[in-house]
């Protein structure tokens, strides 16, 4: 079981920054790749950002490439994703995501994901 806690949420005016926590405990070490996504009303679930746990690897949506980045602390088993340049369309409840098979393709589905946090609203104001 892995457990994962977000924190970093907020309301924002366009053009500010964020930053998002999120915190894993429990079999951490059989974490192969971690995920951000995010939840609009009425909207399916999105890929917004993942990063390989050991290698670092990362990987971003095209609509957040160049504004967001994700990073992790292997030592504090903490992923973050740093918003910035925020627009109204980015406004969601904010996911992270762990998969600890090390099978999934593409890093970007959500069924490629074992184990969820509760999410964190992000609002952007214009």
């Amino acid at each position: 079981q892995v457990q994962l806690v977000e924190t970093g949420g907020g309301l924002v005016q366009a053009g500010g920054s964020l930053r998002l926590s999120c915190a894993a405990s429990g079999r951490t070490f059989s974490t192969y790749v971690m995920g951000w996504f995010r939840q609009a009303p009425g909207k399916e679930r999105e890929f917004v950002a993942a990063i390989r746990w050991r290698e670092g690897y990362t990987a971003y949506a095209d609509s957040v490439k160049g504004r967001f980045t994700i990073s992790r602390d292997n030592a504090k088993n903490t992923v973050y994703l740093l918003m910035n340049s925020l627009k109204p369309e980015d406004t969601a409840v904010y996911y992270c995501a762990a998969d600890v098979s090390g099978l999934g393709l593409t890093a970007r589905r959500v069924v490629e994901y074992h184990y969820w946090g509760q999410g964190t609203q992000v609002t952007v104001s214009s």
